[in-house]
């Protein structure tokens, strides 16, 4: 019988078990976490793998040898600070869901559906920032022709892109260290693998341990990696929740099924904005950035219609105009519907309470079903007045002026609560050609108007029944 190597006893020695859950780590694997008590959430991960292949550029944390380098302890105020350099990828409105450019050394994750355009964008950004800095694209689910393909049929610049066709992380860095590249896309993080575990590509234990080496590969060498990560059903991204912890920035491609336009979202950012939008149109050469969202998003028919309201949100430092549409119809149920599309389903409920209580509208037996038009997701307070407006106009089938907007948060005793940047929200209605503004009075400028558009400040919620 042959005796073991002790490669594979050290090979052993060196893995132990981590929860997806909570992240606790486990000397062997259990059926459920000591730690959280969450069920079938341990997988394997490497704690102490042997020196790379891959060079000094990606080396491992050594065995305890007994000494310690540690750095000096220094006063904060003593650091000196220095604004993060930036490069910009070409493309305006990732920049600004970037938070004005790329951060060398900055980890990204782009998540979202398949085939939403994920591939596509990066594909166009690092071709427009290889004509000023090397890039490495890096393919595990494409072959190499169908990733020349697309570039030649979008018409993209291909001069100073190198590509690899390759899932292997230890092979992807040997070849990084070589070609030394500014920017690296790996498409996409649940095919890659490390030799170091014997776990099958896209289990978790694959994908933390293969993010874990490009991300201290991106610090050491300030190289700038994009991630390009599955979605699962739920519409979180696929692995390991600590995944979007070690990374710097996380991005979301966000779609209508049949519509040509994406939003890009950011989750997460150390460099930017949270919440930051990007607003993109598909289109035969790819990707176009689309500079005036608001204008997509009102871009439907402004005769005035019962039920419509306009509304001023913002998503991270941009205001945008978006149409709230309501529904309100007699109900043949004994316990009526609450629908709402873009927005928490429980604070129409709550604001459906508030106009019964201190508006005097009741709709108790009636179907109600709110909508913001063109796949936004509004997160923020501020469309609690024009949710209340738009159901009030269906119940009363009476529109408002095609020319009015509104914005402002309603709270439980009815009174009209001021949102952040006010201003900023009024200015982008009065670019778009609005005449008349209904805000909460903490909003409104003192002389009542914004060049041509007139701000009506409101207290109460019956004061802006009245003035709507």
């Amino acid at each position: 019988m042959n005796k073991p190597s002790s490669k594979s006893a050290a090979k052993a020695a060196r893995t132990a078990y981590v929860c997806s859950e909570c992240g606790a780590d486990h000397g062997k694997w259990q059926g459920q976490c000591g730690e959280c008590g969450v069920w079938n959430t341990l997988s394997e991960f490497v704690v102490e793998p042997a020196a790379n292949k891959a060079g000094p550029a990606v080396s491992r944390r050594s065995t305890w040898t007994g000494k310690v380098d540690a750095p000096a302890v220094t006063a904060l105020k003593d650091v000196r600070h220095t604004e993060d350099a930036r490069v910009s990828t070409g493309i305006g409105e990732f920049d600004r869901v970037l938070g004005g450019g790329l951060v060398p050394g900055a980890v990204v994750l782009v998540g979202g559906d398949p085939g939403i355009g994920k591939s596509t964008l990066l594909l166009q950004a690092i071709c427009k920032m290889a004509q000023d800095m090397p890039g490495l694209y890096v393919t595990g689910e494409e072959s190499l022709a169908q990733v020349a393909g697309r570039g030649s049929r979008l018409g993209l610049p291909l001069d100073g892109v190198h590509a690899l066709a390759e899932t292997g992380v230890e092979r992807i860095l040997e070849h990084a260290a070589k070609m030394r590249p500014s920017l690296i896309v790996a498409d996409s993080v649940q095919t890659l693998w490390t030799e170091e575990l014997s776990a099958a590509p896209g289990s978790v234990s694959q994908v933390r341990e293969s993010a874990a080496r490009l991300v201290r590969y991106a610090k050491e060498t300030g190289t700038a990696v994009f991630l390009v990560g599955h979605v699962t059903k739920e519409g979180g991204i696929a692995g390991p929740r600590v995944l979007e912890h070690m990374v710097d920035a996380v991005l979301y491609f966000e779609g209508e099924s049949g519509s040509r336009f994406r939003v890009l979202r950011a989750f997460k950012n150390r460099f930017g904005a949270v919440n930051e939008l990007g607003v993109f149109a598909m289109g035969e050469r790819g990707l176009k950035e689309v500079s005036n969202p608001s204008a997509i998003f009102l871009s439907g028919s402004r005769t005035p219609q019962p039920g419509s309201c306009v509304m001023v949100t913002r998503e991270g430092t941009r205001p945008l105009l978006v149409e709230v549409q309501a529904l309100v119809d007699a109900s043949p149920l004994s316990n009526p519907r609450r629908v709402a599309v873009g927005m928490e389903q429980n604070r129409l409920a709550m604001l459906l309470a508030v106009l019964h209580r201190h508006g005097g509208v009741g709709v108790g037996d009636q179907d109600v079903f709110v909508n913001v038009v063109g796949g936004i997701r509004v997160q923020e307070t501020a469309a609690d007045l024009p949710v209340l407006l738009a159901v009030l106009s269906s119940l009363r089938d009476r529109p408002l002026s095609e020319h009015t907007v509104v914005f402002g948060e309603v709270g439980l005793s009815g009174e009209i609560r001021p949102v952040p940047n006010g201003e900023d929200r009024l200015k982008e209605a009065a670019t778009h050609g609005f005449k008349r503004a209904i805000v909460p009075k903490a909003n409104a400028p003192k002389g009542g108007r914004i060049g041509e558009m007139q701000v009506i400040g409101v207290e109460r919620l019956a004061e802006a029944l009245e003035a709507a």
